[in-house]
């Protein structure tokens, strides 16, 4: 049984969230949570948020076991861009690309 969490447009970089994801993968949830509260990167905490609702789904749609848990699968994949202006010398503009990523956490046995 496996159930999945999603979040799309994270404001957060695909690669600083890939960073995250490797740390937890695999592992049962008990301990990628621990490891997520004490990991002081940005992305921890977006991925915690995320995985915190895939285990809510699974308990609540599926009837699972959450000590019986474990990550199956996380990957992080680039999002959209917001493209923004920075005020240069002599009236021009630079562009600045603000990155966003999506986030799929797979839970199961």
């Amino acid at each position: 049984m496996e159930t999945k969490a999603i979040l799309r447009s994270a404001r957060l970089s695909a690669q600083k969230g890939r960073l995250v994801a490797d740390m937890i993968r695999g592992q049962p949830v008990d301990k990628a949570l621990n490891i997520l509260a004490f990991t002081p990167k940005k992305g921890a905490a977006i991925i915690k948020k995320v995985l915190e609702s895939a285990i809510a789904n699974a308990e609540h749609n599926d009837g699972a076991d959450i000590d019986a848990l474990k990550v199956k699968t996380i990957h992080v994949e680039r999002g959209s861009f917001q493209k923004r202006f920075h005020a240069r010398a002599k009236g021009r503009g630079t562009r600045v690309l603000r990155h966003s990523c999506h986030c799929y956490i797979t839970v199961g046995d």
